[in-house]
This record gives structure tokens, C-alpha cells and sequence, in this order.
């Protein structure tokens, strides 16, 4: 499905409450798609059961209405279109296992027995951190015989892709023109783990494919993951979006903010009696739209809105910029 208008999503993972960063993400992706009269999707990444929790999905619906940020359709909307429900990935396992068949029926998977301690062996060499370590290829080349022996010997394996070699190249909105080989983002990557849940590239590409996503707002982290998610949409014959992965907000040491940041949670900040325009405020003040930072909602933010007008580099949130935009009465 592909729409001809921007299509947006905001795709949060329920393991734990909203923070300040996350609410910086999907205001971004909010004004992205609002701004040119587009649609937002809300889908709950709750594919790792052992990590998600339903208290926590319930949370981030309420804890983002409550700064004013809406979406078309969702969990929660009554609103649903053929291949765009269900909105929870822990709901949609046929379509991404459809999507495994299609892959290995050409050719472009293998299945990978090494074990979370081996790939852990592989972590302590060096690599780019947001790309994780690179999969030297140990699995790729084993033969019918060797697969079948290991898979008698009892070892459980995940199933990798069989990473084309040609380049990725693509324009994002907020970091520009992009080349990327498969192998810099860590190679031959997974699309079922060896605990047969749905590995994240796989699942994000097809729902972003059958939602008819044509606008990806997301953390400059995850930029990495963008060259083996647009080699799945060219292999599975979809059409891949227009990204834009926007700076991210850290604390005074560096470190990304993070759910483990707990007094940054908008539930905290709430409890506290922040005044969640002083929220917006403050994001739109990051994002260059609110120079002075006075407390606004949302909606305000539009007119000026421009995704290439965002700062490309990281942005660090001090503990003044909190006390004089958020805390002050």
C-alpha cells in the first residue's frame, strides 16, 4: 500500500515510561507529518514480549495525549484499514513471517547457529556503537550437510539475510546525502531471532511497507539500521520512505537520554505539576522553532516547521535549561 499523501508513524516500544527524549522524537515526527497535512500512524513495537508490558502501552497512549500529540489511526482509534491493522507488532507475526518465506525462497537467508556468547565474543572487537558488532559471515557458507548436523545436535538458529553487496544510497532530510555498504552496518543482520521471536529490521521494514509509511522520523541512532531496512523494501519490492533522523537529546555526560533518565519521564515531570505546554516549549525551543522558549502547545509550532531547518548535530540538555523552562512557577 502506498498513499500520496505523507503518511507518518510514531512507533514507541512499551518497556518502560516516555522521557523527555522520546517525547522530543515524536513531537518531531508529529510537526513532520502535521505540517504538510499528513496522516499519523501510531504502532506499538511490542514485538519482544519479554520486554514489553501492557502497562506500559497503556502509559505512552496517555502520557502523549497528554502533551498533545494526536494520531489517525492507532490501537486505540476505531478507525482501521485493511493491512494497516492490527497497530501492535505482537499481532502481525503472519505478515512478517509471509515476508521470511518470500526472502528465503530466493535465496537470501541462511540460518545462523552462533550463540549470544559467541556474538558477544564478537562484541569486544571494535566497531561503530550504533551499528553493533559486524557479523563476520561465520554461518553464510555452511553446507546443506553442516546445517542439518547442528540443527540435530539440538542447536536452535536465528535467520540472517544474505546482505547484497551493492551500496545503499539515499537522501535524509535532516543528515543529507547517505552511502552505505551493508557490511559498515554490520553485515548479514538478523530477521528472526534463535528464540523465533521477529527481529526489529524485519518487522519495522514490512509494517512500514503494508502501513504505507512515506515519511520516517527517528533518532540519529537508528540511522545505521536505514541501509538494511531499504535493502528489505528493494528485495521485498516496496517502495522504501523518505527518512529524516533528527539530533538527539543528552544528558550533561554525553549519554543519550534514556528510560533509565526516570526523573525525565513525563509521568515524573507531570507528578511534579510541569506544565506540558513548558514541555513543548522547551522541544521547540531545540528544535529552533520557540527561540525564547515560552511554554506552547504543539499546533504553535507548525507554521515554522521544516525538517531540513533542524540541527544535525546532538543537543545537550542542562540542568539550567530544565530548572528555567520547566521547573520555574
Amino acid at each position: 500500500m502506498r498513499h500520496k499523501k505523507v503518511y507518518g508513524r510514531l512507533a514507541p516500544s512499551p518497556t518502560g515510561y516516555i522521557h523527555l527524549g522520546n517525547a522530543w522524537a515524536f513531537l518531531l515526527a508529529w510537526l513532520a507529518a502535521r505540517s504538510q497535512k499528513g496522516v499519523l500512524i501510531l504502532r506499538i513495537e511490542d514485538i519482544d514480549a519479554q520486554r514489553s508490558r501492557a502497562e506500559f502501552a497503556a502509559a505512552l497512549l496517555e502520557d502523549l495525549r497528554w502533551l498533545g500529540i494526536d494520531w489517525d489511526y492507532g490501537p486505540d482509534t476505531k478507525n482501521a484499514e485493511g493491512a494497516n491493522t492490527p497497530y501492535e507488532q505482537s499481532k502481525r507475526t503472519p505478515f512478517y513471517e509471509e515476508a521470511l518465506d518470500r526472502l528465503s525462497a530466493t535465496g537470501m537467508t541462511y540460518p545462523c547457529f552462533c550463540t549470544r556468547k559467541e556474538l558477544r565474543l564478537l562484541a569486544s572487537a571494535p566497531h561503530d556503537e550504533d551499528a553493533g558488532a559486524p557479523y563476520p559471515g561465520t554461518c553464510r557458507a555452511l553446507t546443506g550437510a553442516q546445517q542439518k548436523k547442528l540443527f540435530q545436535s539440538g542447536r536452535k538458529a536465528a535467520v540472517r539475510l544474505r546482505c547484497p553487496d551493492a551500496p545503499v544510497v539515499f537522501h535524509d532530510a535532516v543528515q543529507g546525502a547517505q552511502r552505505r555498504c551493508l557490511p559498515d552496518c554490520g553485515g548479514d543482520f538478523a530477521l528472526r531471532r534463535s528464540d523465533g521471536v521477529i527481529a526489529y529490521q524485519l518487522a519495522t521494514t514490512v509494517d512500514d511497507a503494508l502501513m504505507g509509511i512515506t515519511q520516517v522520523v527517528r533518532g540519529r541512532d537508528i540511522l545505521l539500521s536505514t541501509p538494511r531496512q531499504i535493502a528489505l523494501f528493494n528485495l521485498l519490492g516496496y517502495t522504501a520512505p523518505m527518512y529524516a533522523h533528527i539530533p538527539l537529546l543528552k544528558d550533561r555526560n554525553g549519554e543519550r537520554l534514556a528510560k533509565r533518565h526516570k526523573s525525565l519521564a513525563l509521568r515524573t515531570l507531570r507528578s511534579q505539576g510541569v506544565d506540558n505546554r513548558r514541555i513543548v516549549g522547551l522541544l521547540g525551543h531545540y528544535a529552533g522553532l520557540n527561540p525564547a522558549g515560552h511554554p506552547c502547545r504543539p499546533q504553535e509550532l507548525l507554521a515554522g516547521f521544516s525538517l531540513e531547518r533542524l540541527p544535525k548535530t546532538d543537543i545537550t540538555v542542562t540542568d539550567k535549561n530544565l530548572h528555567d523552562l520547566l521547573l520555574r512557577s
